[in-house]
């Protein structure tokens, strides 16, 4: 279905708080779902303006790099990534848009708090084919347009941009960086293979992941495209690429590491061509190269007598190829055959990664931070291939709450598993010394408990001391061809919910108003450990650090001290239903109810989770409710103390959705999924504000999807707890709060 942008939005605000059947959805243990639309192009004078916490120009301060461990500037000055992805997946968007949508989305990403975007899928063909999501079944909403690369589609190889495209990527690029927004180039990430490229099997291997990191003709390739990407003259801003500090990461490979396909595949039980133990793409031409190159490695690092052994090992005469395990031999492999397989992977790609490092740096001069890889997998370790990513400066992960493509039941609170956390899974690959990103992160949509993933993620990242965040994914629509609609399982452009919170996160990480842990707790690996831990149980997730309690994240910060050494002893944590911060601030409590989380500092007061059942407050926060499942938050606009803050930023989130949306039986995935206007469950009843000093009145303006005033202001009333401000009608997610003294 087809609509303009601004009529669906007109039919939303004209529905008003009367669109409890236009949801699809029954009211279940909240209000009446209410249409409430996302309006980007209307948020050029928002009420909401985080552009106080970026700095424009991007670039102003020089080059960013890795020193004591973060992100800084040459003037020492700490920088952190508040950000987002850059995708173009859905009918009606864009990765590259058109000029007046990058200036419209730019403008709105930086009122949002966005300091930061990540490029991706940039080395995609401009037209790829239609995708039908899951033949039309429902549970995967059908993808209709793929993204938007520079590829040019007319030629028969992936070796040209499109003009139109390049001039796109420039023109975004300079509007980004005019706001203060830091980039994050990707380098191979989707590049589809064509016949003109010379690349053996080019109609067989997909996006080559692992093969990339070993076939000569897609190495050369890879450079090939850095080069031309990196390289190019911003007509708009007057520098290349490789010369522009407002870019401020470039990234090798995305999701990419032969370690993960070695130990993915065992768990899968997948057959591979060939024989050897990596990924289907794997065709007998680079099965028999990758062995080829591993018989060479061994017959250098093996001495004869093992030679002989490994060839006993797997089976095969003396003098022929020893080939690699092959599925189902992978847990009870002996330990020579084991480890010679694991060091040899990890040296294929450290020789790649470092090659490639080089060569940015000297053949192409990228002066910007250079990262590797992300750990991406949770159900698999990520110590082996933290091996190779450990010899940058920077380590990064993705992470999804129950992602739709891994977990069979995929909508629970996350705050009701803390030991599952996002948090949690994120802290086991940061380092002591390195920066520390998340890429990509989503609470994947439909989801009922979405709204506890930024609160959550941004107090946690700020008590952790990390530096970037990008969620995964946001995308540029086209005025005119766009509906807003929830379009897939990542997308947050038109979710309600998440565009509310992030100004929310955007100060409580990018301001610090959460305070850095007040210890951080070091763990460390011995070869034997990092070796082993590929063949551990699933049931040792997210960690995979014996012995080391997995909420330890949650208390203080936690840190990789080393690898391929002296393992240390994990810290004493006494079991206990509440998780409290050393720094006193964040609270996390499980009980029969349900989880809460409480945020208690004194910029940003939050309560996350079953917050009506928990009856928890915070300093200044408390809130009676109807909705069984909430996240409310207040924040200081004015940068005071919230006790002495004039002008506040509160929102109440619960549920959003599309209208005419149908879950399936079990409720853990939409059988329909519905189409616009969005709606929210307000939340509705009553949130305190407590211990404002010298407050005389207080006033809440509720507001639209725009961020601008959806109704009167709305006189709180002063009780002797504090100010008490009716929520509900009208049916929004963000109030303006006003303190008369």
């Amino acid at each position: 279905m087809k609509s303009n942008y601004f009529a669906a939005a007109i039919l939303a605000s004209l529905l008003g708080g009367s669109a409890a059947s236009a949801s699809g959805e029954t009211a279940g243990t909240g209000p009446a779902p209410t249409p409430y639309v996302i309006d980007h192009p209307g948020r050029a004078d928002s009420l909401i303006d985080m552009r106080f916490l970026l700095d424009g120009p991007a670039g102003k301060h020089g080059f960013l790099s890795v020193r004591d461990g973060h992100f800084r500037f040459a003037d020492g000055q700490r920088f952190k990534c508040w950000g987002v992805n850059i995708t173009g997946w859905e009918m009606g968007s864009a990765l590259l848009p058109p000029h007046r949508e990058a200036e419209i989305y730019a403008e709105s990403l930086a009122r949002l708090g966005v300091n930061c975007v990540r490029l991706h899928f940039l080395d995609m063909r401009r037209e790829q084919k239609v995708i039908d999501g899951n033949g039309g079944k429902g549970d995967v909403p059908p993808i209709t347009h793929t993204p938007s690369g520079l590829i040019d589609s007319r030629y028969e190889d992936s070796r040209h941009f499109d003009p139109e495209q390049v001039d796109r990527l420039h023109y975004l690029f300079a509007q980004f960086k005019q706001r203060g927004i830091y980039v994050d180039f990707n380098l191979n990430v989707g590049r589809t293979w064509r016949s003109g490229d010379g690349v053996p099997d080019h109609d067989l291997i997909g996006v080559a992941k692992g093969v990339t990191y070993f076939g000569p003709e897609l190495i050369a390739l890879q450079k090939e495209y850095a080069r031309m990407l990196l390289g190019l003259r911003n007509p708009y801003t007057g520098l290349r690429y490789a010369d522009d500090p407002a870019v401020a990461i470039v990234e090798i490979v995305n999701e990419n590491s032969l370690l993960e396909f070695w130990q993915r595949n065992w768990l899968r039980g997948e057959r591979v061509p060939g024989g050897a133990n990596l990924q289907l793409d794997l065709t007998p031409h680079y099965a028999r190269l990758l062995t080829d190159r591993y018989n060479g490695w061994l017959a250098a690092h093996r001495t004869p007598d093992q030679l002989v052994q490994l060839r006993v090992m797997a089976g095969v005469a003396q003098g022929a190829a020893i080939p690699f395990l092959r599925r189902g031999d992978f847990r009870d492999a002996p330990e020579l055959r084991y480890r010679a397989e694991i060091e040899f992977l990890t040296g294929v790609e450290v020789d790649f990664q470092q090659d490639m490092a080089r060569f940015l740096r000297e053949e192409v001069g990228v002066k910007s931070v250079i990262m590797p890889t992300a750990d991406h997998t949770y159900f698999i370790a990520g110590q082996p291939m933290m091996r190779s990513s450990a010899k940058f400066d920077v380590m990064d992960s993705h992470v999804y709450w129950q992602h739709p493509a891994i977990y069979g039941h995929r909508n629970d609170p996350m705050v009701n598993r803390p030991d599952l956390s996002i948090p949690v899974k994120l802290a086991r690959t940061a380092m002591r010394g390195k920066a520390f990103t998340i890429s990509e992160v989503n609470h994947p949509y439909p989801s009922e408990y979405g709204a506890e993933m930024i609160p959550t993620l941004a107090a946690y990242a700020a008590l952790q001391d990390w530096d970037g965040i990008f969620f995964y994914t946001f995308e540029a629509k086209l005025l005119g061809k766009a509906t807003p609609v929830i379009g897939d399982h990542f997308d947050i452009t038109q979710d309600p919910v998440k565009i509310a919170q992030l100004p929310v996160g955007a100060m409580l990480f990018l301001r610090g108003d959460v305070a850095p842990a007040q210890a951080v707790v070091e763990r460390s690996y011995s070869t034997a450990q990092i070796d082993e831990a590929a063949r551990m149980p699933r049931a040792e997730q997210p960690y995979f650090t014996p012995g080391f309690p997995k909420v330890l994240p949650l208390i203080h910060g936690s840190r990789v001290r080393c690898l391929d050494c002296a393992p240390v002893a994990a810290p004493p944590i006494a079991p206990s239903d509440t998780i409290r911060s050393d720094t006193g601030e964040l609270d996390w409590r499980v009980a029969p109810q349900g989880g809460t989380i409480s945020i208690d500092t004194p910029l940003t007061q939050g309560l996350v989770g079953f917050v009506r059942d928990a009856k928890r407050g915070t300093t200044h926060l408390s809130a009676d409710i109807g909705n069984g499942f909430a996240a409310i938050t207040a924040s200081a606009l004015d940068g005071k103390p919230l006790r002495r803050s004039d002008r506040l930023l509160l929102t109440a989130t619960a549920k959003s959705g599309n209208s005419g949306q149908v879950w399936n039986a079990r409720r853990s995935m939409l059988d329909v999924w519905g189409t616009a206007p969005t709606w929210i469950e307000p939340v509705t009843g009553w949130v305190m504000l407590k211990d404002l000093d010298g407050a005389l009145a207080v006033s809440a303006t509720p507001l639209d999807g725009a961020g601008k005033p959806n109704g009167p202001a709305i006189s709180a009333r002063m009780l002797e707890e504090g100010w008490e401000i009716p929520i509900g009608t009208p049916a929004t997610t963000s109030w303006i709060i006003t303190i008369s003294r």
